[in-house]
C-alpha cells in the first residue's frame, strides 16, 4: 500500500534488544496506522545507541518480522549509531548556549544527597554539579540545565499534560563521559532531522515527552503532535518486554498477531482472510476513531 505523501510523517523506532513481540506489533500496528489514515509516510528507525544492550542480529529480524505483517518502511531505515555527527552538533549548540554541564556524581551519591534532603523529590537530580564538579572527581555524563517552569503539552487521546522541569524531571542527561548519547537527546535531533511530525507510541514514554519539548525548543525545533496508546501487559501487570519474559512474535501466523494487536488498540475483530484485507479494514477502522 503506497502512501499519499503529505505532510504527516511519522515513524516506528524499535531498540534491537530483541525480537519483536506482541507489544512492540501493537505500537507499530497503531503508528502505521496512523499514518496510513492521514495518508501520511511511515518511516522506521532502529535506536541502537546502548551497544551492551543491542542483541546481534535482532534489528534484521524486526524488519523482516514487520514485512511478514504487511509493515514497510516508506525510506530507508536509519540507525541511531550511524547518526553520531548529528548528535554532536545539537550537544555543541546546547553548549555554547550554557545548558550543558559536567557531572561527577554516580547513583549512589544522588541517592545519598536525595536521602539527605528531606522533602526532595525521588528520583530528580539534586543538582550537586551544577555550579561545577569537583575537580578531584572524573566526568561520568553531560546534563541539560532544565528552568524553573513548567512543560506542557496535549496527548492526542490522554488530554493537557505538565511537568514542572525542576521540581518533576531535574537536570538530565543527554551524553555519558564514554561517549554513547542519551535516548532523551538521540531521539529529539532524529525526530527533527527525519521531520516528523506525529510520534505514535507506548504510553511508558508518555512522562518523556515534556522533556523532550523542553529539549526541541532549546535547539529550535518544531514540536510534533503525540498520541501515546495503551501498553501490553504480561499476566503480572508488567510492561510486556524482554525483560519481563516477552515470547518472540510467531510470524508463521502474521495475521493473528496483527488481530491481536488491533484488538488491544481498541479495533474490531476484522475476520479478515488476508493481510492485505486486513490493514485495509484496519485503516478505515483507524481514520474513524482517530483524535484529531
Amino acid at each position: 500500500m503506497t502512501p499519499n505523501r503529505g505532510q504527516y510523517r511519522g515513524r516506528f523506532a524499535p531498540s534491537p534488544t530483541g525480537p519483536l513481540h506482541a507489544g512492540s506489533l501493537t505500537t507499530a500496528l497503531a503508528s502505521w496506522l496512523d499514518a496510513r489514515a492521514a495518508g501520511g509516510a511511515w518511516i522506521i528507525r532502529i535506536e541502537d545507541l546502548d551497544p551492551p544492550r543491542i542483541v546481534p542480529g535482532a534489528a534484521q529480524r524486526i524488519l523482516e518480522a514487520l514485512v511478514r505483517c504487511g509493515l514497510e518502511s516508506d525510506e530507508p531505515v536509519v540507525f541511531q549509531s550511524a547518526r553520531g555527527e548529528l548528535y554532536q552538533a545539537a550537544f555543541a549548540r546546547l553548549q555554547a548556549a550554557g545548558l550543558i554541564y559536567g557531572c561527577a556524581c554516580s547513583r549512589r551519591d544522588v541517592d545519598e544527597v536525595i536521602e539527605a534532603q528531606a522533602g526532595w523529590p525521588a528520583g530528580v537530580y539534586p543538582r550537586t554539579c551544577a555550579a561545577g564538579a569537583a575537580p578531584n572527581k572524573p566526568i561520568r555524563a553531560y546534563r541539560l540545565r532544565v528552568p524553573d517552569a513548567k512543560s506542557r503539552f496535549t496527548d492526542r487521546a490522554a488530554g493537557p499534560f505538565m511537568q514542572h522541569m525542576t521540581n518533576d524531571v531535574g537536570d538530565f542527561v543527554v551524553k555519558r563521559a564514554d561517549g554513547l548519547w542519551a535516548y532523551q537527546l538521540a531521539v529529539v535531533v532524529d525526530d527533527a532531522e527525519q521531520k516528523i511530525t506525529d510520534i505514535v507510541r507506548g504510553a511508558d514514554l508518555f512522562d518523556n515527552t515534556p522533556r523532550q519539548i523542553y529539549l526541541q525548543r532549546a535547539l529550535g525545533f518544531s514540536t510534533p503532535r503525540y498520541l501515546h496508546v495503551p501498553l501490553v501487559l504480561n499476566t503480572a501487570g508488567e510492561k510486556l518486554s524482554k525483560q519481563t519474559g516477552a515470547t518472540e512474535l510467531d510470524t508463521a501466523h502474521p495475521l493473528t498477531a496483527l488481530n491481536r494487536a488491533a484488538l488491544h488498540l481498541g479495533l474490531p475483530d476484522f475476520a479478515a482472510h488476508s493481510i492485505e484485507a486486513f490493514l485495509r479494514l484496519a485503516i478505515d477502522s483507524w481514520r474513524e476513531k482517530r483524535q484529531p
